[in-house]
């Protein structure tokens, strides 16, 4: 990968330079918590894919912790406390929430313990690096498809995540704002939360729909919601058009029999990865960008096949993960 050979080059530091002595003589690696969101999408995996293969370049160890849903919180609370207690040397965090999770970012600065943000923004700014889509951007190119598609006229529903997770919030703001201002032919009838939840999502999209029977598009903000939402339209049938977020196997089967008309992706892998190569760098005592945003893709049935998209949406994990 070219980001990769780019970022290594911009270290400029080998293994050696990562490791430290032991009182007893020895080497010991130094340790990167990277704490996620959730663990279960495809999204996750490749953040995890992206910060192993940063470790392998850079020789250090990586903690890897996640709550099992996206909306718990205090787990993640739990688990960045753990990893102060630890000492870990680097701390990598997607925050669920943009303010429950400022007192542990604050306290493991305070003990002198790099934070790199990931993913989505947090209401503080006593981080090392953001590193992140942005969000906005991409719910405005979300927003761009859908006025395309329905060339500019007609009725959306929207299944959005859930509240405080600013990741989502943005996308949500960037379409809804970009179809205000672009496309005043097309009205949102309905906005409800999925909770991150595809059974959840299922419902709230089958409850939209059968409100707002005259729908004629719809966007979902993530990779459950959107999965949620592409079942509800796989049995109900009909014409609406939608415009999802993520991907997963699933959503790109959805996509080609036209269930589902376009995905804006990001890149978790690289965004793993860079992580991890920022928390390096500020060890290392190297400078690090405090801003850095990911651009986002729209993923067609046009374009899926290319190379560039094909990386992006079927990632080697294997190659990574257990």
């Amino acid at each position: 990968m070219t980001s990769r050979r780019n970022a290594m080059s911009a270290l400029g530091l080998g293994a050696a330079g990562l490791l430290w002595e032991t009182g007893c003589g020895g080497e010991k690696k130094r340790i990167i918590g990277v704490v996620p969101k959730g663990r279960a999408h495809l999204f996750w995996q490749s953040v995890q894919a992206g910060a192993i293969a940063a470790s392998r370049e850079t020789a250090v160890e990586i903690s890897w912790n996640g709550p099992a849903t996206e909306t718990d919180f205090n787990a993640q609370l739990q688990i960045v406390d753990s990893m102060i207690n630890r000492r870990v040397d680097a701390i990598c965090l997607a925050p669920i929430d943009k303010k429950a999770m400022v007192s542990v970012v604050e306290r493991a600065a305070a003990q002198k313990i790099p934070v790199i943000i990931f993913d989505s923004p947090i209401d503080t700014d006593k981080f090392v690096s953001q590193i992140a889509t942005d969000n906005y951007a991409a719910g405005a190119m979300a927003a761009d498809r859908m006025g395309e598609i329905l060339g500019g006229k007609g009725e959306v529903v929207i299944v959005a995540v859930q509240p405080g997770a600013a990741s989502t919030m943005a996308r949500e703001s960037g379409f809804e704002e970009t179809l205000a201002k672009k496309f005043p032919g097309i009205k949102i009838l309905d906005k409800r939360y999925g909770m991150a939840d595809y059974a959840k999502s299922l419902a709230v999209t089958e409850n939209m729909l059968t409100a707002h029977p005259g729908a004629t598009g719809l966007f979902a903000s993530n990779e459950s919601s959107a999965a949620g939402a592409a079942q509800c339209l796989r049995s109900r049938g009909g014409k609406i058009k939608m415009v999802g977020f993520d991907s997963s196997a699933p959503l790109i089967e959805d996509l080609r029999k036209g269930i589902i008309d376009s995905l804006v992706v990001q890149q978790p892998f690289k965004m793993g990865y860079e992580s991890v190569i920022a928390a390096v760098n500020q060890l290392a005592g190297k400078p690090v960008e405090k801003i850095q945003n990911l651009e986002p893709k729209l993923v067609t049935a046009q374009n899926v096949d290319t190379p560039e998209i094909k990386e992006l949406v079927n990632p080697d994990l294997k190659k990574y993960l257990p």
